[in-house]
């Protein structure tokens, strides 16, 4: 083939090619919209929101301001029960720990076979001395009528007046011996010397103890205390009278006291001084508060007013806390926040926010920043009141605009 008439074929190919490219180009250029915003416009349309969320506006309220100390739980007062008998051997033992008691009640008897025996022994001493002072007394009468007429003489007087005085003294030594035996059968009997419960227990039935030994320990009134050590810094900001909120390291219901004494002295190697705080008194056995426990609480000190969120209109992202606002065209930009104060379901936001900032309130966990969403329409029950009621039982409130319902669906 002539090297012209490949070189023609060559050319028709490459101006075919490129008028295939320019036709492909005006195509595309007619079909997008001339007017950017147009075009911007209809992909806002097309889009579909993320969830369908609902708002709420911060509010100002009043938040008690609390210090957190730690500490252990302690009886308030604990009474060492012990023998006072000698030698006795125990017969009875009626309580055992954890028991609940009553002033009075008869906690271990020992055998009292021997001390009855001296008992009477003392009484039958006592009717002896009585009968041989009885003659004393009469001679003693009638020396003191003879003494008149002469017929004895002064010492002979003297000296039955004198028998007489002994024969009282020995009357007398014998009712303290029988007293004394008396006493000693009442000690065969072990009381509880208050109400209160039995904290320990070495009392063993069959056991000879001697005198002064340990039987039981009890906690006096079942009354326990939280011991909580604070700083010397932060103990003027305590008031004997004060609130403060117990929790246990067993995770149970937290339990309310009140501040019962201020100690007057401050640990020189800690620093730190104790506060005493009575705790409610546990009647049952298995109360979930116990003395030993280790517990941390607040002490309510004061109050001030704070800008609250709900707790869920905070979500925690990679160690910072952040809220979600709607911005007018219903996207949501994610906002750094600062938190204090947590009460109930309130949390305190230290970041200034305006008052009529409308804020994701749940479901924010499943949004990210610039995500659309949908508002849900608002009901006419006020369950941010309600909640808030619940929150801070018998404070005051200041008033702030009504929240929206929480709703939060995909």
């Amino acid at each position: 083939m002539p090297r012209a008439k490949i070189k023609k074929i060559i050319i028709a190919i490459v101006v075919l090619f490129i008028v295939i490219l320019i036709s492909r180009a005006l195509f595309s250029s007619k079909s997008q919209p001339s007017n950017p915003s147009e075009q911007k416009s209809e992909n806002t349309s097309t889009a579909k929101p993320a969830l369908t969320v609902t708002t709420v506006q911060p509010r100002i309220m009043p938040l008690p301001t609390v210090l957190a100390a730690n500490g252990n739980v302690a009886a308030w007062q604990e009474a060492s029960i012990g023998s006072e008998s000698n030698g006795l051997r125990l017969t009875d033992v009626n309580v055992n720990v954890g028991d609940h008691v009553k002033k009075g009640q008869i906690l271990a008897s020992y055998a009292a076979e021997t001390i009855q025996a001296d008992v009477a022994q003392a009484e039958a001493n006592l009717l002896e001395k009585q009968a041989l002072a009885a003659q004393d007394f009469a001679n003693a009468d009638r020396a003191k009528r003879l003494d008149a007429e002469g017929a004895l003489s002064k010492q002979e007087i003297s000296l039955y007046i004198t028998n007489a005085k002994a024969a009282e003294a020995k009357i007398a030594a014998a009712k303290a011996t029988l007293n004394a035996q008396k006493l000693r059968l009442k000690y065969t009997t072990v009381l509880a010397p208050d109400d209160g419960i039995i904290s320990a227990r070495t009392a063993t039935v069959g056991a000879v103890v001697n005198g002064g030994t340990e039987l039981f320990r009890m906690i006096l009134q079942s009354r326990l205390e939280w011991r909580a050590e604070v700083t010397s810094a932060e103990l003027s900001r305590i008031r004997i009278g004060d609130t403060a909120v117990i929790t246990t390291t067993t995770g149970g219901s937290p339990l309310n006291g009140r501040v019962r004494m201020i100690a007057p002295t401050i640990n020189p190697q800690s620093r730190a001084a104790l506060v005493y705080v009575d705790l409610p008194v546990m009647q049952a056995a298995n109360t979930p508060v116990k003395a030993g426990m280790y517990a941390r609480g607040e002490f309510q000190i004061d109050h001030s007013n704070a800008t609250t969120l709900p707790q869920a209109a905070v979500v925690l992202r990679d160690g910072f806390n952040y809220i979600f606002v709607v911005v007018a065209s219903q996207h949501v930009q994610r906002i750094k926040v600062d938190t204090g104060r947590l009460v109930g379901d309130l949390l305190e936001i230290l970041t200034a926010l305006k008052p009529n900032t409308n804020i994701v309130s749940m479901g924010a966990g499943f949004l990210n920043d610039g995500d659309l969403v949908r508002l849900a329409p608002e009901k006419k029950t006020d369950h941010g009141n309600q909640a808030i009621g619940q929150s801070l039982q018998g404070k005051t409130l200041i008033p702030a605009p009504p929240a929206s319902s929480i709703v939060a669906a995909k």
